[in-house]
Formats: C-alpha cells, structure tokens, sequence
C-alpha cells in the first residue's frame, strides 16, 4: 500500500519532463524513414544511445498517442517503477543480508528516484529495470537468458556496461574460457541484431553516436565534481587520471575480493573441472554491486538521472559486511546524506563533497569488511574437514 501510494501520487502530479519530448523526436524520425543515426536529433540534441533505446521508446510513442500523452506515459513508469522494486526485492531475498527497515528508505524516501521514473520519465529506469531482471536470472543459474537480458539493458544506455567487468569474471568463474565464449557471443550478436537497420545504413555513424566513450558533459549539471574548477573537470588528463583509478579499483577487488581461491586468477581460464583447487562459489551480487560502484566512484560526472544506476544497490552495498564493519545508525546517516547530495540542486562543493566522502566511506567498508569475513570462512574451513 505505502509503494502504490508514493508511486502513484507522483503520477498525479504535473509532470516535469527534460528529455521526453527529445526521445519521442527522435523515435518519431525513424517512423518518418530515417535511419542515419547522425540525422537523428531531438530538441536536447542529437540521438546518443543504442538501438534498443530506439525500439523500447518507440512502443512508448505509438501506446502515449504518438508521445502526447504524458498521463498515461507517467502510468506507464509507475508500473515500471513497481516492477523494478520487486525484482530488487527479489535479489535481495536471495542475499538475506539487509534489515528489513532499510527497505522502507527504499521505497518511500526518495524524491529524487520517483522524479526519476513517473516525473521525467527517463530512460534510464527502463535500462536499470532490465538488468535486474538479468541479474535475477543469473541467480537462478540461467546464464543465456541472463546475458540476453544484460546485453538488452546495455542496447538501452550504455551505463550497464559498468557491470560488464563483474558479469565477466562470474562467467569465467562460472565456465572457463571456451565455454563463456557462446555467453559473450549471445551478448554481442544481440547488439549487432539490434543495431543492423542502423549499421546497413551509416555504421560509423550508429557507432559513434551510441556508443560514444569520450563524451564531454556540463559542467553545470555535474552532482559529483562540483567541487573542482571547471577547467580542471573537462581536462583530458584528470579524465584519464580517473580511468586509471577506475581500472586499478576494478583490479584489486577482482583479485582479492571476488576471486577466493588458493590458485592465480588465471585459473578461470581453465574448465571449472580441470581446476585443481576450484574457487568457492563466488557472490554473483556483490560482484555485479561492486562493479557498478567502483565505476560510480570514479565516473567522469554523475547528473541527476544517474541516481537510479546505484540507488537500488546501495542498501546491499551498505549492508553486506559484518555488522562491526560499521554501526547501523551510521549506515542510515551515509544513506541520508547520498540522498541529501542528490537531492540538492544546483550541486554545491558541500553537497559534491558529501557524496565523495559517502562513497568513500562505501568503498573503504567493502575492502576491510569482505576481508574479515573472507578470513573468517579460511578459518572455518579446517573445522568442517575435521568434522
């Protein structure tokens, strides 16, 4: 009652679309026969996500009355909006590591992600919605399925691929080498399907457009890094200098946090029979959580829509470790205060600052928190051979 509440007093209210319009223009272009990606604009500016973006908004416009009915497109995200919580829910069942309070923040103390789906009406939702569903399919040891899923999401926006370093371990760990190939190749031969109208057309163009890793952002939409001078945020080199970072982060958890064996990393290439010392059952959620994260931490600049890439995680995030890793109310507050980050607008150097010490805080607990436990289990180990 409490989620149907909150969800649909948003759609009641006036809708505050910034990209809507955009989208349904650009959809409305391929109607209209054109299928050069660079041709393909809205009143934001030009078409930038793949062509599952495409295909998804474009069953939007012909069911809103060719994007003019913005009640029933607001309807529309808050059964989005529902679903994604329950497939959230559902994870978070199998992983039996947060209270049940934290849920609560979750669904109801968050004005930013309600704007998010039923307000703006952001794809961004649509793709994180997806990939829920692919990150329960994993769960339940449907590994196809699961990559078809995460390979639509990526062809929605391109953000998902900030768990592609996490799905690629869990498949090598999962299938060896050879075998993650025919996983990687469902992944792959979905984004040329999808893309092929485009491709035949102008290839480059669909390339460059959606799949563009170099774009420059505004400064003044920036929620992370409003705390540097402009002129240092669109610096190639403090991009780089995060990338790096980025990369580093990824490499010290996949070596000392996801991968729990005796044997070198490299032992994934092999079959998981051939191992000598197979790998424990690695955590396919805190894999896919941690992934994504790191790639927040380190991102080039966060706008208000990215919320939605992390918000759902942040309570296993938070929660995962033992419970001296850090106190509850202190968890709370760090939750409160991300929201309160988010929440601020225009950012400030306070309310970017906050989010980076937040995350920090986040990032620090996952290291020294999962060590403990992981050096806990090595010592149960002996006991359980004896018994």
């Amino acid at each position: 009652t409490i989620i149907l509440y909150s969800c649909f007093s948003c759609a009641f209210n006036t809708d505050t679309e910034i990209d809507w319009k955009a989208y349904m223009d650009e959809v409305e272009g391929v109607v209209n026969g054109t299928l050069d990606y660079t041709q393909l604009k809205g009143d934001t500016g030009p078409l930038v996500y793949p062509a599952g973006f495409v295909y998804i908004f474009l069953v939007f416009y012909y069911m809103t009355d060719h994007g003019t009915n913005i009640r029933l497109a607001q309807y529309l995200f808050a059964g989005l909006y529902l679903t994604t919580l329950f497939l959230v829910f559902r994870i978070y069942s199998r992983t039996n590591k947060v209270p049940p309070y934290v849920f609560f923040f979750m669904c109801c103390a968050s004005y930013r992600i309600h704007s998010i789906f039923i307000l703006r009406l952001f794809n961004d939702p649509v793709a994180m919605a997806i990939l829920f569903l692919a990150i329960n399919l994993f769960l339940e040891d449907q590994w196809s399925w699961g990559c078809f899923c995460f390979s639509l999401a990526v062809s929605v926006k391109m953000n998902i691929l900030l768990f592609a370093p996490g799905l690629l371990y869990l498949l090598l760990w999962r299938f060896g080498l050879l075998r993650a190939i025919p996983k990687l190749a469902i992944c792959a031969i979905l984004q040329v399907v999808l893309g092929l109208p485009f491709l035949v057309v102008n290839p480059a163009g669909y390339l460059t457009r959606s799949f563009d890793l170099g774009r420059q952002f505004l400064f003044r939409w920036t929620v992370n890094w409003r705390l540097l001078p402009e002129e240092i945020f669109q610096h190639r080199a403090f991009h780089l200098a995060l990338l790096v970072a980025h990369l580093a982060a990824l490499g010290l958890f996949a070596l000392n946090r996801w991968h729990r064996s005796d044997e070198s990393i490299l032992s994934l290439l092999k079959d998981p029979s051939e191992r000598k010392a197979p790998p424990q059952r690695p955590q396919v959620v805190f894999a896919l959580f941690t992934s994504n994260f790191i790639g927040i931490c380190f991102s080039r600049s966060l706008h208000y829509q990215f919320y939605v890439w992390y918000f759902h995680t942040l309570p296993y995030l938070l929660w995962c470790t033992p419970p001296k890793t850090l106190p509850q109310l202190l968890r709370v507050l760090i939750l409160g205060l991300i929201e309160l980050s988010w929440n601020t607008y225009p950012s400030t150097v306070y309310s970017s600052a906050a989010l980076h010490v937040c995350h920090g805080i986040i990032l620090l607990q996952l290291w020294y928190g999962t060590a403990s436990s992981l050096d806990s289990q090595k010592e149960k180990q002996p006991l359980k051979k004896a018994e």
